[in-house]
This record gives structure tokens, C-alpha cells and sequence, in this order.
């Protein structure tokens, strides 16, 4: 019992730092200015799939990626999920690249949310009267924006369903959080490939135009590999619960980035939305908190 506090401890440092580098995300994509969002992504892939597999080399983890990779016929749900997370970082470059933070950040306080209507509506799990008077105040709030500020709040909407979906494929796939994105890149990868060197036959790519911007594209790998580890050694010594408390930190230093550095117009009836958000998952963690005390005894 005495090793439990400071593992205890570690888990949340490695949690706090996890979530504050994917908070802080805005301002690294913000260096990329005049690289288009398709092509930061590509590269993303590519530098992510070379730090993984070095990664994984020094941890001498290979068993799983290469037991997956030897029934392909099984990765289909590992393809959706490298769909749906490709997906979710070229919408979030795009935000970050046109200042649409607030947009991004709103997105991942969803997240949740999402997650459990559609655990709700397509794993048919049960929720409580709470989680469904949550997610009933996040739909209000995101019909507020659309009827009432006459905006579709399409990133908002894509980031939290894309990763949401990417959530729900992920609960079939065996393989760890390292491993898993890994196997994911890998399957992007070829496309990838292909995708730069059609940009780089149009002399369109920026990959040999600067060194420094060089440097920074190969970086994404880096950029994307380390806070997930941090994030594996929070997961394996937090309860889910306070996995899940510590996952706000990220949106709310996205739109504390949006307001105080960027610049962001706030307009009350943006802020109303987000306040609705808020709300909702405020109600959301009362009642997983909840319901976390009545399982206990």
C-alpha cells in the first residue's frame, strides 16, 4: 500500500503533463504558417509512423504490432480508426491554421458527451437521467449556434464525432495505446507517401524549401508520439475516472490559447454555447462521480 501514493502520484504528473501538451497544440501548429493543414498531415503521418516504430524498437515492443499485422483480414476496425484519427488531426490543423481554436476546443469539451450518446444509441449501453439531461443541454447548445448565430459549427462537430468514432472502433482493436497508432500510421503511411511525392513533383511541397520548417515537419512525429506515452503511464496507474477528470485540462487550455493569444472574438452568444457545454459536463462528471460512489461499496 505505501507504493500506491507515489504511483499514484506519477500518474497524475504524467496525466497533467499529457494533457498539457495536447492543450498547448494550438501554438505548435501555429508555426507551420503557410504549409497547407493536408500537407502538415501528411507529414504527421509519416514522422509519427518512423518515431513510433523507434519507439517501439527501444521498448522492444514488436509482439503485438507484428502478431496484428499477420491477420490483416482482423484490421479492419484498425483502419477505421486510422481514418477517423487522420481525419481528426487534419480538421484540427485546419482550425488551428485558419484561427478557429475556440471552434477546436469546443470540439473536445464534446467529446464526452459524444462518446456517450453514441455508447448510448449504437452499443446500446444504459445511461442515467443525468447523462441524458447532459447530453440533451449539448444538443441545445449546438442547435443555439446553428439556429440562432446562424453558424454550422462543422469543426466543432467533426473533432468531437470523428474522435468519438475513433473512440468507439478503438474499443474493438487489441492492441495498446503505442502499438495501436503505430499500426494506424502504418496503414496511412503508403498513401501518405504517395500523396507527398504528387506535391513534390508539383513543387508544391515545403518539406526541402527551409531547414527550419524541415526540421519543424519532422518534428510532428515527435510532437504527436510523446504525449501519448505520458498519457499510457497515466493510464496505467489512474482509475478511469480521474483519467477522465484530467482530460478537461486540454480544451480549456485550447480556449484560454484562442482568447489570450490568439485573440479570438468571443461574442456572448458564442460564450452562451460554451457555458451551456460546461454545464452539461458538469452534470456529466456529477453523475459518473455518482455512480462511481454507489459501485464502490
Amino acid at each position: 500500500m505505501k507504493n500506491a501514493t507515489p504511483e499514484a502520484t506519477k500518474g497524475v504528473l504524467y496525466g497533467l503533463a499529457a494533457y498539457t501538451m495536447w492543450g498547448s497544440f494550438p501554438l505548435y501548429f501555429a508555426l507551420f504558417g503557410g504549409v497547407p493543414a493536408y500537407e502538415v498531415l501528411l507529414h504527421r503521418v509519416i514522422w509519427s509512423c518512423v518515431f513510433l516504430a523507434i519507439v517501439i524498437s527501444v521498448l522492444k515492443r514488436w509482439q503485438p504490432v507484428t502478431t496484428a499485422l499477420a491477420h490483416p483480414e482482423k484490421l479492419g476496425y484498425v483502419l477505421g480508426c486510422a481514418l477517423f484519427i487522420a481525419l481528426n488531426w487534419g480538421v484540427y490543423i485546419y482550425a488551428v491554421e485558419t484561427r478557429h481554436v475556440l471552434q477546436a476546443s469546443l470540439g473536445y469539451f464534446l467529446t464526452p458527451l459524444v462518446n456517450v450518446a453514441m455508447g448510448m444509441l449504437i452499443l446500446r449501453e444504459t445511461i442515467s437521467r443525468l447523462q441524458g439531461v447532459a447530453i440533451g443541454l449539448a444538443t441545445v447548445a449546438i442547435l443555439y449556434q446553428l439556429f440562432l448565430l446562424g453558424v454550422v459549427p462543422w469543426i466543432t462537430l467533426v473533432l468531437a464525432f470523428s474522435f468519438g468514432t475513433y473512440g468507439l472502433f478503438r474499443k474493438k482493436v487489441e492492441l495498446d495505446g503505442l502499438s495501436g497508432l503505430f499500426v494506424e500510421t502504418l496503414l496511412l503511411l503508403p498513401v501518405a507517401l504517395l500523396a507527398l511525392a504528387l506535391l513534390s513533383s508539383y513543387d508544391l511541397s515545403h518539406f526541402t524549401g527551409d531547414t527550419s520548417m524541415t526540421l519543424l515537419l519532422i518534428s510532428s512525429g515527435i510532437v504527436t508520439a510523446i504525449p501519448l506515452l505520458a498519457f499510457a503511464g497515466a493510464a496505467r496507474r489512474l482509475r478511469l475516472a480521474t483519467v477522465g477528470f484530467l482530460m478537461y485540462i486540454n480544451p480549456t487550455i485550447q480556449f484560454l490559447i484562442a482568447l489570450l493569444v490568439f485573440n479570438e472574438p468571443l461574442s456572448t452568444e458564442k460564450l452562451m454555447s460554451f457555458v451551456m457545454i460546461w454545464v452539461a459536463l458538469g452534470i456529466y462528471s456529477w453523475s459518473a462521480w455518482m455512480g462511481r460512489e454507489r459501485r464502490a461499496p
